[in-house]
Order: structure tokens, then sequence, then C-alpha cells
């Protein structure tokens, strides 16, 4: 027997040990993430709908009528749409703008200036929350929807760069440089090439930035003071009741309705990456 089998066979058995072992860490993670899901759903359906996970005994769609209603579903959704949808869009225009000269030029502040980014992203908005408010009552912005986006936008745009600045390197230069040649302007260039190649990633920092303007509780909370601006992040803690008395059934219903956005979200924006990704090698062949 050759040395090379004598290996091979050693090596088989933990091949197959660790294999085994990250599958069942993998099982051990889905689980985790599986389980809250089915009390989800399961609570959804549920009149009597508690804290514990079970099958409803008498599945209705009764909780998703009593959640179904313009001032506790519709508005707070159309709300999370404006402020998560116009953060993303602002965010991603300047992302895109910020990042262009990092990219593209060479200058000596680049790396400071990119250090100085990947600091901001380790803020914690906390910590800044008591002079925004105050920086907001001085302005008399309060309660002021396109100031929130705004803020928001501000908050999420340090990571934005660094992950904007990372696509646009891989877009070659040349395509620009025979745009110019063409007599195109660097707006222009930028605009009509690099923007569309870089459409997958601008795909994945507009859903970065959608899902956690999406899920932010505390900004909207501390500056829009209106219950009818208020987002659905918000207005779900109108689910808690006094004295811990909480509508699980209604609760839940409610939450499968505040996924649902962004699923769909994420599904149009994969069907458009994946063409943006064909165009993209079509063009580079």
């Amino acid at each position: 027997m050759s040395v090379a089998t004598v290996a091979a066979s050693v090596a088989s058995p933990r091949k197959a040990t660790a294999t085994a072992l990250s599958n069942g860490i993998l099982i051990v993670i889905a689980l985790c993430f599986l389980l809250p899901l089915a009390w989800l759903i399961l609570a959804s359906l549920d009149p009597d709908a508690s804290y514990r996970t079970q099958i409803p005994a008498n599945p209705s769609f009764a909780n998703y009528a009593a959640v179904l209603t313009p001032g506790l579903t519709f508005l707070p959704l159309w709300n999370s749409l404006l402020l998560s949808g116009g953060a993303a869009v602002a965010t991603v225009v300047a992302a895109v703008l910020a990042a262009y000269p990092l990219s593209r030029y060479t200058m000596r502040f680049n790396k400071p200036f990119m250090y100085a980014i990947l600091f901001g992203t380790c803020l914690p908005i906390t910590a800044i929350m008591v002079p925004v408010y105050s920086l907001f009552v001085r302005l008399n912005l309060i309660d002021s929807m396109p100031a929130t986006i705004f803020f928001m936008a501000a908050t999420s745009l340090p990571m934005a760069i660094w992950m904007t600045k990372n696509f646009m390197d891989s877009v070659p230069i040349s395509l620009e440089e025979a745009a110019w040649v063409d007599g195109a302007s660097a707006m222009t260039a930028l605009r009509r090439v690099v923007v569309p190649l870089m459409r997958p990633g601008l795909g994945v920092v507009f859903i970065f930035v959608f899902i956690q303007a999406w899920g932010n509780f505390f900004v909207p909370f501390v500056l829009l003071l209106s219950p009818s601006k208020q987002p659905a992040a918000v207005s779900i803690y109108s689910f808690f009741g006094q004295y811990g008395a909480i509508a699980y059934g209604q609760l839940a219903a409610f939450s499968v309705l505040y996924s649902v956005p962004v699923i769909l979200l994420y599904a149009l924006v994969s069907r458009g990456m994946g063409a943006s990704f064909t165009l993209s090698g079509a063009i580079k062949g």
C-alpha cells in the first residue's frame, strides 16, 4: 500500500468528522432561526395565541383582519417605506459621489479618510442622539420626515461609502478613458459607464441601508413625535399593553406583514442584480 493511499485513508475519517460537525453546527443555527419563525406563523393563525409554540386548534385569519386597518398597519408601513426608501436612495447617491474620487484618484489623504470612515461605522447611534435631538430642536426640525430621512441616511453613509468604493474599484478605468476619448465628461462617464456596471454592488448597498433603516426604532422614536408619522418599527409596540398584557396573535400577524416588504424588495433587487451581472460579463467579454 502506497503512502498516498495510507494518508488518504487516514484523512477520510477526519474529513467526515469535520463535515458532520460543521453540518451539526449549521443545523443548530438554522433551528435558532426557524423556531421563532414557526411561532410567528403559527401564532398569527391562532386566535388564542400565547407565548408558547403550538399548532392552532382553530386556525383563522382573524388576527390579520384585526390588524389590517389604515391606522394600525397601512399608515405605519407607508411611513416605513418613506423613511427607509428615502434614506436608501439618498445614501446610495451620496456614497457614489463620495466613493468616485476615492476610487479613481490617488491622493495622500485617501487612506486616512477611509480609516476615518471606518471609525464612523463604530459609533453607536445612542451615543450621538442627545446632541442630535438638541440640534433638531434648535433648527425646528423635530417631527420632520425629510430631516429624519437625511439623518438616517447620514448614519448609514460611512459603511455605504466603504462598500461602494470597493465595488467601484472592480470597474476597469479603461472603460471610462474610452468614454473620455469620445468627449464624455467625468460625471457623464460615471453616470453612463461606471454606475450601470456597479448596479449589483449598488443593489447590495441599497438593501443594506434599507433594511437597517426599516428596523430602526430609536431614531424615529426620538425625532418623530406625531403618531401619524411614526413607522411600523415604532407602532409595533402598540401591541404591548399595560401590566404585561400582550396581544400575541395580532403581534405575530403584524410582524409577518412587517416582513413582507423587505422580502419583496430583496427578491426584486436580486433579479435585477442577476441581470446586471450578465450585462457586466457581456461587456467585459
